[in-house]
């Protein structure tokens, strides 16, 4: 067979990732050969593929997890086309893994042909190869605003003949105006492939929505294939939850006599934040995202994690107060931890000549390092140690590299050929890897001593917490809420057999069904 299924939602943070990665998870136990799609997907969180040749390339952080739930090591054709955004106005266009140009909007309708040429090949390729590709939608499909230019909702739906099914978020509100109003602004081409809704996020009894969604199916003849409920334990990998005071997960109780607070600075252009959910998986620590300099003041360890923006953000850091916070915190011996563009900020040099266009920027002087951005852009994954030989692995996705350290530093890594990655002094940690907190034995020597240096001598590490553990959990959750809340039977007809025949159109504003 060839199946496919375009997974649409009413809004960003919908739920479509994690329903596509369910429905994958769901495939895959039935013994289908599996594959995720997303046309084009607009995220500063991305993984790292190295290809046979060596050289490495950026997908989606969430088609790497998707592709985790088909069995499968991620391929770049799973996220053709990544926009990674560097200002409200523009974005780094990542096209087959490589970085190629700029786009904003004077420009992009130039260069959506070879967009959506690229995707569509890609999607080509994948659909000779798996039995069934699941597809996710960007946004909502009903930006009315950019259909003529759409090849990541039902653009490429139309162009693919993929069935559709719309994921609402009930726990915002206004779930059924939300899904009329998606179907009802659409063509009678594009309604012809929307064969249901999917409503996510539900908490209570499902019996209550009964008679709503009744009506909805009798307005738009069109059926609701499951509510899943909402779970707190669907964290990892939630690349559109990181919002301002946010707790990541559900912290485990400590094994110790105290906790561990760590505070990471929410940057208006975090990257690759997982970084943080390899801590927030230990028992006993607590990792908020903020933007208040306080909880910074308050925090046992200090994170500044990536950003797509290095000298953009230092400068916001700077105005927000966040920077003298960061500062204290070194001062009084307490830890502070820079990753990728967090690292770069904590030198005492930024030479940006890519990014920015700046120049030569102060840094916050806290490590004896310069760094220099450089056009070709570092992509791959590393091996290598820390600590006393302890095994760690991770990529690296960058445009600066360290061009000078002062003395006083020691390296905070070190590849697998013995030279030496990122910086430490005293209290102070950096480093360009991503990922590499999803090393155990890592994570918990460096946990240990931030216990120290915190003064939090009742922390205790657990011996057995597995972040990659903690990542197919979530996935075979996500699995068992596909089974166990969608109508799976007629899911896979629509898969095997693409859109009903015969689906009717609903123009804008029709009459809801009389009660009763």
């Amino acid at each position: 067979m060839s199946g496919g299924l375009l997974v649409a939602g009413t809004t960003s943070d919908a739920g479509k990732s994690v329903v596509t990665a369910g429905i994958c998870r769901w495939l895959r136990r039935r013994g289908v050969s599996v594959a995720p799609f997303k046309a084009q997907n607009m995220s500063n969180n991305s993984a790292v593929v190295v290809d046979a040749d060596g050289r490495g390339g950026e997908l989606g952080r969430a088609q790497a997890m998707q592709a985790a739930a088909c069995g499968l090591a991620p391929d770049l054709r799973f996220n053709p086309v990544l926009l990674k955004p560097g200002s409200d106005r523009s974005s780094q266009v990542v096209l087959l893994g490589q970085a190629v140009d700029t786009i904003d909007a004077a420009n992009f309708r130039a260069l959506r042909p070879r967009l959506a040429e690229t995707a569509f090949t890609a999607l080509a390729e994948l659909r000779s190869r798996y039995d069934v590709v699941v597809c996710e939608g960007a946004g909502s499909p009903t930006e009315i605003n950019l259909r003529d230019a759409d090849y990541v909702n039902l653009g490429l739906a139309r162009h693919a003949g993929l069935p559709t099914v719309v994921v609402g978020d009930i726990d915002r509100g206004g779930v059924f105006a939300a899904m009329f109003g998606t179907l009802a602004l659409l063509d009678a081409a594009d309604q012809a492939l929307i064969a249901g809704f999917v409503i996510n996020k539900f908490r209570g009894d499902p019996g209550l929505l009964r008679p709503g969604l009744d009506m909805l199916a009798a307005v738009t003849g069109r059926p609701t294939y499951g509510v899943l409920p909402w779970n707190v334990d669907l964290w990892l990998d939630a690349e559109d939850s990181l919002a301002y005071g946010r707790v990541l997960g559900r912290p485990g109780p400590p094994r110790g006599t105290q906790w561990l607070d760590v505070a990471a600075v929410r940057l208006p252009r975090i990257s690759n934040a997982t970084d943080l959910e390899a801590l927030a998986v230990e028992p006993g620590v607590r990792v908020r995202l903020t933007v208040e300099p306080a909880e910074l003041d308050a925090a046992d360890l200090v994170v500044l994690p990536g950003t797509k923006a290095t000298v953009e953000d230092l400068d916001w850091l700077r105005r927000t107060g966040l920077a003298e916070a960061v500062l204290r915190h070194a001062a009084a011996g307490r830890p502070v931890l820079g990753i990728c563009g967090g690292f770069q900020m904590l030198g005492r040099s930024i030479e940006d000549g890519v990014e920015s266009g700046r120049g030569r920027v102060p840094g916050l002087d806290l490590l004896p390092t310069e760094v220099a951005f450089q056009r070709r852009k570092t992509v791959t994954r590393s091996t290598g140690s820390a600590f006393d030989g302890i095994p760690v692995h991770g990529y690296e996705i960058h445009h600066g590299r360290m061009v000078g350290a002062g003395s006083g530093a020691s390296p905070f890594l070190r590849y697998a050929d013995g030279t030496g990655e990122g910086a430490v002094r005293g209290p102070v940690f950096g480093t360009h890897w991503h990922g590499a907190f999803g090393a155990d034995p890592f994570r918990r020597r460096f946990l240990t001593e931030v216990a120290r240096l915190a003064g939090r001598a009742g922390f205790r590490v657990a011996p057995d917490t597995s972040f990659a553990g903690a990542r197919e959990r979530t996935l075979d959750l996500l699995g068992d809420l596909v089974e166990e809340h969608l109508d799976t039977d007629r899911l896979w007809r629509l898969i095997e057999s693409g859109p009903p025949p015969g689906l009717p159109f609903v123009p804008p504003g029709a009459p809801p069904a009389p009660a009763g």
